[in-house]
This record gives C-alpha cells, structure tokens and sequence, in this order.
C-alpha cells in the first residue's frame, strides 16, 4: 500500500474511532499496516486513546486563535508546562498569546497527524517552540528520528509561513552520563542543527544546564532523569528567554 493510500485509510479508521468509540477490536487491529519500507517517524499518525483530546484542544485554540502568538509543541516535557511548570510558565508567557499543544507520549508521527488535523489552521503566530523526538527512541534510528522532526519543521512552516520556527535540542536523560541514549540524542541532536538558519529557524541546544559537573542528572532538576522539575522548567525558561524576547521584549 502507496503512503497516500496507507493515510486515507488511517483517516477513515480514525475519524471512525473519533465519531463511534471503541470497539471489541483491539487498536492494532483498527489501524491499516504502515507500508513495507515506510519510515515510522516521518508518517503521520494517530495514538487513537487521545485523539478525543486532540479535538478538544484545537477547538480551545481556534476559539482564541487570534490571540495565540507563542506556541510550544512536543511530548510529556511540554506538556509539563502545564503541571510542574504551571508556575514558570505564568510568569514567563502568561501574557505572550501562548498556547500549548504538547501531548504526553508523543513521537514525531503523532505531532505531525496532530498538524494535519488542522491543529494550528487560522492561527498566525511568531514564533512555534518545538522539541519533540525522546519518545521515537525505542523504535527508530537516529536519522529516522531527525528526519521525523524535519517533516515537522516543513510542516510548521507551510502552515505558520510568517513564524520562526524556534527548535529545541532533544533534553538529556538518563542518570548517568554514560547512558545509552545520551549519545544517540547528541548525535540526533547534530543532524536537526542543520535545520537552524538564524533566521526563520532558530536551532538551539542548552541540555548542558540541566547536568551537574559530572554529566549526571539530578533528581532535582529531573526526578526521574527525563521530565524537569519546577526548578528545571525554570532553567528551560531562562534558557530560551533571550529568543522569546526577540519576539516579545515589549509584553513581558
């Protein structure tokens, strides 16, 4: 099955799911198979327990949508912003426009099925905080995973032309400094630089501010050496704040 086909067919199963709920079948029976050869990471699709979610939250933001000039988009660590970070984003984005579309979970696919169901459709905002590609780590490489996080960038960009795209380093995680997937997220991290340009895509990389001297991880700043405390989504605010006030010195 070509991937045009394969995507029609996991619209029909889906918008199915949306309108009826579940069924006796199990999800893996639900959706078509993805195409042989097909890359997992840089093909729309949808987790089917939260797209009832997805609903709900773009019906939120398009009633508000000329009022969201900031938006952040990504897994669990963003969608942290509006639960150990509820505090920190107050007081850094409360009058910015910002709205969040982080879902706990997420890989690529699912952010780019997300844009595809018209998550940002009459939104023009300035700038989109992307950081997205953890949870693709168990079942893809690292240049699936990059070239994921690419389709996501062109997307954002054919959707929001006049916003600057500001892309954010996958986070460390993992105790110790020698984990696994430290090096695989650097080497990931590496090929998604070459997306920055300065200019409509701003690539940054601050996971160093998180690490203590010897390259751990502390339980304060991640409890469980993935998502960031209240004092580590403070280090990610202070972080990016040079860029938010590019775009915003004036507001906050």
């Amino acid at each position: 099955m070509k991937i045009q086909a394969y995507l029609a067919a996991l619209f029909v199963t889906v918008s199915a799911f949306a309108q009826n709920g579940p069924t006796e079948l199990t999800i893996k029976n639900l959706l078509p198979p993805l195409p042989v050869g097909a890359n997992s990471a840089a093909v729309a699709a949808p987790k089917l327990d939260w797209v009832e979610r997805v609903k709900t939250t773009n019906e939120r933001a398009h009633k508000q949508a000329d009022q969201i000039q900031l938006v952040f988009d990504g897994d669990s660590i963003t969608d942290g912003w509006q639960g150990r970070g509820r505090e920190v984003w107050a007081e850094h984005y409360g009058k910015l426009g910002a709205f969040d579309f982080g879902i706990s979970g997420d890989r690529t696919e699912h952010v780019l099925w997300r844009l595809n169901q018209g998550q940002v459709e009459g939104l023009n905002p300035k700038l989109i905080a992307v950081m997205i590609g953890t949870n693709n780590l168990g079942r893809n490489s690292n240049e699936q995973i990059a070239e994921g996080v690419t389709a996501i960038v062109k997307d954002y960009q054919k959707r929001c032309p006049n916003a600057v795209i500001l892309l954010q380093a996958i986070f460390p995680r993992g105790k110790m400094a020698n984990d696994p997937n430290r090096a695989r997220i650097k080497a990931i991290n590496a090929i998604i630089s070459k997306l920055g340009d300065g200019k409509k895509v701003v690539f940054i990389d601050f996971g160093d501010k998180f690490l203590e001297p010897d390259g751990s991880l502390s339980p304060e700043i991640m409890p469980d050496f993935l998502h960031p405390s209240a004092k580590g989504y403070e280090i990610w605010a202070n972080a990016i704040q040079p860029v938010i006030d590019t775009y915003f010195a004036a507001k906050r």
